[in-house]
């Protein structure tokens, strides 16, 4: 039977102020990075994964390589994988978005299905991708 093992890559720059990370290509802290040595010891004491697949984004493939290392198991990187296109709100703040655009961060907290992100996508596309992954691998 196919398990998929599902991770998230370790800390970034951005969390305070809470960001809309999305897109931007962020390295892994140094935190991060022992983060993810942790979750790549926990994977190889439990699984033994046959590829180890990542996100474009470097803090995802820093993530990926460390688990692929650790399981002795190459490393493929996704396009697919990315992660969702925040469009004009990349980077931004929520507090910056909130005085710019609070009805639509007012819908995001409440029914984010409901949202494409303005110059962006929605969870729609973002979930469209995703199961075409899945599709492919399976």
């Amino acid at each position: 039977m196919t398990k998929i093992i599902l991770t998230r890559h370790g800390d970034v720059e951005g969390i305070e102020p809470e960001r809309f990370r999305g897109r931007a290509d962020l390295a892994l802290t140094e935190l991060g990075e022992q983060q993810a040595k942790a979750v790549a010891a926990r994977i190889a004491a439990n699984w033994k994964p046959a590829t180890v697949y990542s996100s474009p984004m470097r803090r995802c493939q820093a993530t990926a390589a460390a688990i692929a290392r650790a399981c002795g198991a190459p490393c493929e990187v996704l396009d697919d994988l990315n992660d969702i296109d925040y469009g004009e709100w990349q980077w931004r703040t929520h507090e910056e978005v909130r005085a710019a655009a609070p009805d639509l961060l007012m819908l995001w907290y409440d029914a984010p299905q409901l949202v494409r992100f303005p110059g962006g996508e929605s969870l729609q596309d973002l979930a469209a991708r995703a199961a075409n992954v899945l599709r492919l691998l399976m």
